[in-house]
């Protein structure tokens, strides 16, 4: 199977599910989120870095995770690395 399930918010309820998986073949991290809300997505599209647009392209968005699942993201990333070594 080439998603990995790798964690969930620990304090997720019924109805929130904050998820982050390894797609294992296309080596990318997959994370489901909250809805930034309006306001962060303008705040994100109206960031200007260079060498970057601005504005959210098509097939894209911005989601938020709460913080306590930063270790899950930093095993997404080991597991992302093992696959690739493969």
């Amino acid at each position: 199977m080439p998603l990995l399930f790798i964690g969930i918010d620990p304090n997720t309820g019924d109805k929130q599910s904050p998820t982050v998986w390894v797609h294992q073949e296309k080596l990318e991290i997959v994370i489901q989120g909250w809805e930034a809300g309006s306001e962060l997505e303008a705040e994100c599209a109206a960031f200007e870095v260079p060498g970057h647009g601005t504005g959210i392209p098509e097939g894209e968005a911005v989601i938020r995770i709460p913080a306590r699942m930063a270790q899950m993201l930093r095993e997404a990333c080991d597991a992302v690395e093992r696959a690739s070594l493969r």
